[in-house]
């Protein structure tokens, strides 16, 4: 007995495979020192972008000119909790969903949050097609409370946020207890 496959749905080409769609999450890139050459953070979304297309760790990384033991090491480092979720999800793998509200999950600080922003990779028909950056404005009300709190806490002590130098210019950052 011969067993055929089952019929594509409609509205699809029985000559083009059928291809599950996968969806990569928004990621906060992971934090780096200030190098050209190194991971920036769109050589990070360019690498899960590739990672998706090629299901390869090795020629994604080529593609971007990194190598693959450094990906690896990236992908360890504190604050890479949403580029792992977005590398699972990029290889088609399981992966704990990560809240990217919380600093707890991310392990990035709201201010780091919402000067960044998000990475959102784009794929089209399996490849890498580009990607675009969205604001994290749940980081960037995260972060003012954190400073109304921190400048509410310095008034209530009496302390001010501002010392006035002679001439007018003031000096931020610097604390004097009221006589």
């Amino acid at each position: 007995m011969k067993r055929y496959p089952p019929p594509p749905p409609t509205g699809e080409s029985a000559c083009e495979p059928r291809q599950t769609r996968r969806r990569i999450p928004a990621f906060h890139p992971v934090p780096v020192g200030p190098r050209r050459d190194g991971w920036v953070p769109e050589r990070q979304a360019a690498f899960i972008g590739f990672l998706a297309h090629t299901r390869s760790v090795c020629a994604a990384a080529r593609a971007v000119g990194m190598g693959r033991e450094s990906a690896y090491r990236l992908r360890k480092r504190p604050g890479a909790a949403g580029f792992a979720a977005a590398w699972d999800a990029a290889l088609g793998k399981s992966h704990q969903p990560v809240d990217l509200a919380s600093a707890k999950s991310t392990g990035l600080d709201a201010g780091y949050r919402a000067e960044e922003g998000l990475i959102q990779v784009v794929m089209e028909r399996g490849r890498y097609a580009g990607t675009y950056w969205k604001d994290d404005n749940n980081a960037l009300l995260q972060h003012l409370a954190r400073l109304d709190r921190a400048g509410r806490r310095a008034s209530d002590s009496g302390a001010s946020l501002h010392r006035v130098k002679p001439g007018g210019a003031s000096t931020p950052g610097r604390h004097l207890a009221r006589a």
